[in-house]
């Protein structure tokens, strides 16, 4: 009798055991990784010179999660009419526009309008003045606040049942998380999954790089 007990307690822990497991990789399977960015740069070709010298190259210091970005080794300084912030970070490889995303908290400083953007949509965004160590650059447009928005794959999009374009709400767990709107999906071929969201968003729910996100249509 006492080894039947024991066999069905046994049963009853692998049991428990199997589901933990499956409800751990239910969870990862349905949570989406996050990136907490800062402000931060993208310069044109063109730019680059200005700010750098003829020929300048990028030095890449640390790769990014989405394929082919990096942060690089160099900063510069941004001016707006009210102030400017030194030491910002700029991201390789170089883009076709110069793109500046900064904190909303930022623009008071500056003295520039919080256009929240999609990263690419710089027409009517906030002018601001780049400050390199050659030379600066006076944008008439390109500074922005990043709208949140997650990357992902075509097979994850999928996956979650989202497409391309569709705005989404982000759960985002934690002793003060919360719900995030107004969530971008962007969804291609050559995107890794990641939400995608600034210090000052993070900061207001204590999120970390840790934090789980799932999304919520």
């Amino acid at each position: 009798m006492n080894l039947n007990v024991d066999a069905l307690a046994d049963i009853i822990v692998e049991a428990i055991n199997v589901q933990g497991v499956m409800d751990k990789s239910t969870e990862e399977t349905q949570s989406v990784p996050l990136g907490i960015s800062n402000r931060h740069i993208h310069l044109s070709e063109e730019d680059l010179k200005v700010c750098f010298g003829d020929d300048y190259q990028l030095t890449s210091m640390k790769d990014l999660s989405q394929p082919g970005q990096f942060a690089c080794k160099e900063t510069v300084t941004i001016c707006g009419s009210r102030g400017a912030i030194e030491k910002v970070r700029v991201l390789g490889p170089v883009r076709k526009q110069t793109q500046v995303e900064v904190l909303a908290g930022d623009c008071f400083k500056l003295g520039v309008s919080p256009c929240i953007r999609l990263s690419g949509e710089l027409e009517g965004s906030a002018p601001i003045t780049v400050i390199g160590p050659k030379g600066s650059v006076y944008l008439r447009a390109g500074a922005i606040v990043a709208q949140r928005h997650i990357h992902m794959s075509l097979e994850d999009a999928k996956r979650f049942g989202v497409r391309d374009g569709q705005v989404v709400s982000i759960q985002c767990e934690g002793k003060r998380g919360g719900i995030y709107d107004q969530v971008l999906i962007r969804a291609n071929d050559t995107s890794a999954l990641e939400c995608h969201l600034d210090i000052d968003e993070a900061n207001a729910m204590q999120l970390s790089s840790s934090s789980i996100i799932k999304i919520i249509k």
